[in-house]
Parts: C-alpha cells; structure tokens; sequence
C-alpha cells in the first residue's frame, strides 16, 4: 500500500522533459496510429518491431508505426509526462498510474475489423483490457472514491475507426460491408458501437476524453497508389465515407457531453490538419506528400515497410512514413495542433491543453 502512495504522489508535479505535468495519466485506445508495441508478441502482420520502422525513435523499433514518435508520444510530451506511455503488453504496478497505452493495429470499432490481418485487439478488447487495469489500481488502492478522483483528472485519448474503412469497408475483396450498408448506414453502425463503448470508459471513471477523427485515408499512398488517376489527386471516393464518420463524431461528442454528467468530450479535427498540410505542404516543411519514405512489402495490404529495407534520407520532409501511417514529421504537426490548437477547426469544443487544465 506504501508502495502504491508513493506511486502516486511520485507521479509528480514536474516531468524530466522540465515542464509541468498537467495530468496524473494518460490512457490511449486506438490503432496502428498509436499502437507502441502491443502487438509484437501476436502473430499478427500488422506489426512493427523491425526496422526501419522506429529508426529515430530513442529507443528503436518498438512497435510504432512510424519512424520515431507517434501523436499521442508528441502529446505525452506537451502533457509534461516524464516518459511515453507503456504499452498494456508490458504495464506494471508502477507505470499503470501514469496510464497504459491498449492501442492495437488493425483494430476497429467492428470487432472483425482486420481479421485478415491476424492478431490485433479490436476496441471492445481495449476497453476490457482497461476495465482490467482499473479493477486493479482499485485493488491496489483500497479506495474506491480515491480511484475514481484520480481516474476523472486524467486524459483519455481514443483514435479509432481509421481500420474499419481500410481494412474493412474499403477492402472489398474479403468483406462484405461495403454491398450490406451504404456509407451513411456505415457510419452510423460505427457511431453506435463507438457511443456504447464510450460509455463503459466513462462508467469506469473516464470523463476527459479526446477523440481523434479519421485522417483523409484517399490521400494516403496506399490508396493514390490503387485509385488516383495521376497518382496525386485524393481519391473522393474513399475520403467522402470517412467524412461522413467524422462528422458524426463530432455530433456525437456533443450528445455525450449533454448526456453524460460532469463528461468532456472533445473532438480533434486530423482530416483538417492533413487538408491543410496535403493543400500547402511547403508551409509545414514537406515536399513529399503522396508517397511513402519506406518500401512496402506485401503485408496488411501493401501498406507497410519492408524489414531492412533503406529507407528515404529527407525524412522530414516526406507526410507519410509507409504506405498510410505518418512520419514523425507529420505526427508532430498533429499532437502539436491536438494539444494547442492553431485554429477553431483543429479542436471542438476545446484543444487538449484546455481539456488538460479544466
């Protein structure tokens, strides 16, 4: 019990990056975009511990998608957490208080949302696997109360939906969504399911929660690659479902902040964020925005890097790391927009660092 206070006060007013920790935790749902290592140990081919995937991170390959840090890594930072969060793969007593990330690539809102993939743990499993980690702080702490006072100052980040569109609705060889549901019957089967989950978060002690919309996925390389007819221009036909989907996200964060007492929902606009960079890309320093940096094998659809495989020198200058997933670059632009928004587009109703201080 000791041990478990000084956890807790330990995690401390001052981060060693030197900026003021802003809150005790950070919990963090989602995919590929912020999975950090939970799915090295599944027999999965969306995985990515294995260079050159993470070759400018510290730490090396870990897991991430990219080939340093990820957004919700970039928004630890700006929270003044004094380390990126663990994966649930390897959480202990000591790091749960400061949060655990559960997000899996290729998972989904639809539990069989990138079963082709193998191995991955869809969002209901990430929402267990969360009510497993706060039935244990509870038996740690021995207090209920003080749980749930605790659990109410932290953020909880969740970037999910992005893999049901890529590989589900828009993979139309292996399943059947696409001919059983148009794209608004889509997106509301997805909401629903969302809302659900959303509310066992918040009866678990959840109230601040920041949910990442759907970056426009006709941009990315993978799908110029398929569909674009010059090999630059979006293609409309993936990116309208998913704007779609995130228009109902937004919706849906002012129902729950009506619906649920004391709840803060708060929604982050990436498919504006990546218009703007894709619209204007030497602004932000790019000057490639329809290509990948590495390689892509044939796993998860052509998406991914090659093991080994060289990969682009400039990588500062390139949006996308592999076929989908963003380099760290472009991660950046977004958790630094995420964080302190540049514009009344970029959050709604509040950035995260207003969210961070209510």
């Amino acid at each position: 019990m000791n041990i478990v206070v000084m956890v807790i006060v330990g995690v401390g007013l001052w981060s060693v990056r030197g900026g003021a920790q802003q809150v005790p935790c950070y919990f963090i749902f989602g995919d590929s975009l912020a999975d950090s290592g939970n799915n090295n140990n599944l027999w999965s081919y969306a995985r990515a511990d294995y260079l050159p995937y993470g070759m400018d991170f510290t730490s090396g390959p870990t897991g991430r998608f990219s080939n340093g840090k990820t957004v919700v890594d970039i928004i630890a930072e700006r929270l003044g957490l004094s380390s990126y969060i663990a994966p649930f793969s390897r959480a202990n007593d000591r790091n749960i208080f400061s949060g655990v990330n559960y997000a899996s690539a290729g998972a989904g809102i639809i539990d069989e949302t990138g079963q082709h993939l193998g191995g991955r743990t869809s969002f209901r499993g990430q929402v267990q696997n969360h009510i497993r980690t706060v039935s244990y702080m509870l038996n740690l702490l021995r207090d209920a109360n003080r749980t749930e006072v605790y659990l109410k100052r932290c953020i909880y980040s969740i970037g999910i939906g992005s893999e049901d569109y890529l590989n589900n609705y828009f993979l139309t060889q292996l399943y059947r969504t696409s001919t059983l549901y148009p794209p608004d019957r889509f997106a509301d089967l997805l909401i629903q399911q969302y809302a659900q989950f959303l509310r066992v978060l918040y009866n678990y002690g959840a109230r601040k929660m920041v949910l990442f919309g759907v970056s426009p996925i006709g941009c990315s390389p993978y799908a110029l690659a398929q569909n674009s007819p010059d090999g630059i221009t979006c293609v409309e036909t993936l990116n309208s479902p998913i704007q779609l989907f995130n228009s109902r996200v937004r919706s849906m964060v002012d129902q729950l902040n009506t619906q649920l007492p004391n709840a803060k929902f708060t929604y982050i606009n990436v498919y504006g964020i990546f218009q703007d960079i894709i619209s204007n890309p030497s602004s932000f320093g790019f000057r490639v925005v329809n290509a990948g940096c590495c390689r892509v094998g044939r796993n998860s659809g052509r998406v991914t890097c090659q093991s080994l495989q060289q990969p682009c020198s400039n990588r500062n200058e390139v949006l996308y790391f592999d076929a989908y997933n963003p380099s760290e670059a472009a991660n950046t632009i977004i958790g630094r927009r995420a964080y302190n928004a540049q514009s009344t587009l970029d959050a709604y109703p509040s950035d995260i660092s207003t969210l961070a201080r209510s």
